[in-house]
């Protein structure tokens, strides 16, 4: 039990954290994404301001044998950028500058925003689906 408790607590935090920085609100991280018209600066600095914590954490992990509540390290490898990463970053950029969310703020806006956001986790879904079905 304590891995979902873990789990439960660090996506609270993380969708408090997209809330209280205004990450989780689509007209904001419009207004960031348009550089030629009203632009808002402030989510560069909320993007900024996660890259010390986040560094800290690499130089933590790297010293320590096991994480705390789990066996074993389970990180990413790394690997070439082919067509399919630059296909799924494009796309994911395009969703993100046209609707103004990504997954982490779609699922946080559920609460605030049921029907705007459900629309948009439920074609994630089906893009999530899709793509299981296409590949391998």
């Amino acid at each position: 039990m304590k891995i979902p408790a873990i789990s439960l607590l660090a996506g609270l935090l993380f969708g408090a954290g997209l809330t209280v920085s205004g990450m989780a609100d689509p007209a904001r991280v419009r207004a960031f994404l348009d550089l030629f018209g009203a632009w808002d600066p402030t989510l560069a600095f909320v993007m900024a301001g996660a890259m010390m914590p986040m560094a800290i954490a690499w130089l933590i992990q790297k010293r320590m044998p096991k994480p705390i509540a789990c066996d074993a390290f389970d990180l990413p490898g790394t690997s070439l950028i082919d067509a399919k990463l630059l296909g799924g970053a494009s796309l994911f950029g395009i969703g993100w500058g046209i609707v103004g969310l990504c997954p982490g703020p779609a699922l946080a806006d559920l609460a605030i925003a049921p029907f705007e956001a459900g629309i948009f986790v439920v074609a994630m879904l089906a893009g999530m689906i899709l793509h299981r079905i296409t590949t391998k």
